[in-house]
């Protein structure tokens, strides 16, 4: 039957071998028609008197050097090679040139093994669904997650890998990226389900970050994977859309507590120093009194007793330089007039040295 026969070998529907035949569609080449034109190029090239067997032998040898120099290939830096005989893996080849068993026994894979892959988890991009912006549209399926305190976060983020070994990447898995995926998810909810929102939402982003690609990468390499995990970005962590306001309250007023009891700290701290150093100040201040008042005590008891010493020894002397002493001390700063005993009795003779004194000091200040 010529395959340009579009009666299908007396089928109905009028369909040729490939499913072709209805009005308007393209149709098949016509076999005959393409062996004919070979033959009519071939004759072109050879002379009229035909191939002979020398002819012969040197197209056959000819189209098998083609064959087994169709066999190299070329590793590129980024890339790694697999090598499939009958569709089978075989080997791993490094970059550089290469050769395997010519077409259709073996054929050779090249992926990329140093390009960085990323994996989005709990949001998708526009480009990703064939749009033209990069706006994220969140995906509500994969992005909540329960956590240790029985809350509901909403997480997104994304996973960076890079094919470790190209032969597991390729047949160890079905579909290694929906794999990585499916593994990202579910190592998120566990890491999450040990943690309290509290601290998902702050302070420990860096440690869940790198406990859940170390659990992604000892996962993986349980299933032969052939991935290597590079890093886990936590894209955005929030509470569910519809409580975000009241979550967002109740931190607001727990930053507000968090800022009064730091000025309350603050306040004791400056203050229980001040009071400490006040107290330990008057205690010195006592202690040196105490220390003070001893040593006058003490002082006057071994002056009096030296004095009692010296009276014991002459009471007249003692008596009178004590006495002398005394008036010393009570009259020395104070105003004295002396007045003999022997000038006679009727006038007072009274000599006022204290006035001629100021008058003398103030002639000598006027000028």
């Amino acid at each position: 039957m010529p395959w340009n026969n579009r009666n299908g070998g007396g089928r109905s529907g009028g369909r040729g071998p490939w499913g072709g035949g209805s009005p308007g569609q393209p149709q098949p080449p016509d076999l005959e028609e393409l062996l004919k034109r070979s033959q009519d190029r071939l004759k072109q090239v050879f002379p009229r008197g035909g191939f002979g067997k020398g002819g012969l032998s040197l197209i056959a040898l000819l189209l098998i050097a083609v064959w087994i120099a169709s066999g190299i290939y070329v590793i590129e830096p980024d890339e790694q090679g697999v090598v499939l005989r009958f569709g089978k893996f075989v080997e791993r080849t490094n970059p550089g040139i290469n050769y395997h068993l010519p077409w259709p026994v073996e054929t050779v894979l090249t992926p990329k093994v140093t390009r960085e892959n990323q994996v989005n988890v709990g949001y998708r991009l526009d480009s990703d669904l064939g749009r033209a912006s990069d706006r994220a549209r969140d995906v509500a399926e994969e992005s909540l997650m329960l956590t240790g305190d029985e809350n509901i976060v909403d997480i997104d983020f994304t996973v960076f890998w890079l094919i470790k070994d190209a032969g597991a990447f390729l047949f160890n898995v079905e579909d290694p990226e929906a794999a990585i995926k499916a593994v990202a998810e579910s190592v998120m909810r566990e890491v999450a389900g040990r943690n309290e929102i509290e601290l998902i939402l702050t302070e420990n982003r860096d440690p869940i970050q790198s406990e859940v690609r170390d659990l992604m990468q000892q996962t993986l390499d349980s299933y032969g994977v052939g991935a290597t995990i590079t890093r886990v970005q936590m894209q955005k962590v929030d509470p569910p859309a519809q409580v975000i306001d009241a979550y967002r309250d109740v931190q607001a007023a727990r930053a507000d507590q968090e800022r009064l009891r730091n000025e309350a700290e603050a306040y004791a701290n400056k203050i229980i120093p001040e009071a400490r150093g006040e107290a330990a100040r008057i205690g010195q201040q006592a202690e040196a009194y105490k220390q003070r008042v001893i040593a006058e005590a003490e002082g006057e008891a071994k002056r009096f007793i030296s004095i009692y010493d010296e009276y014991r020894k002459a009471p007249g002397v003692t008596r009178k330089r004590i006495f002398l002493e005394t008036m010393e001390r009570v009259l020395g700063d104070k105003t004295k007039v002396i007045v003999d005993s022997k000038a006679g009795t009727g006038v007072v003779p009274y000599l006022p040295l204290p006035e001629i004194d100021k008058r003398s000091s103030n002639q000598g200040v006027e000028p």
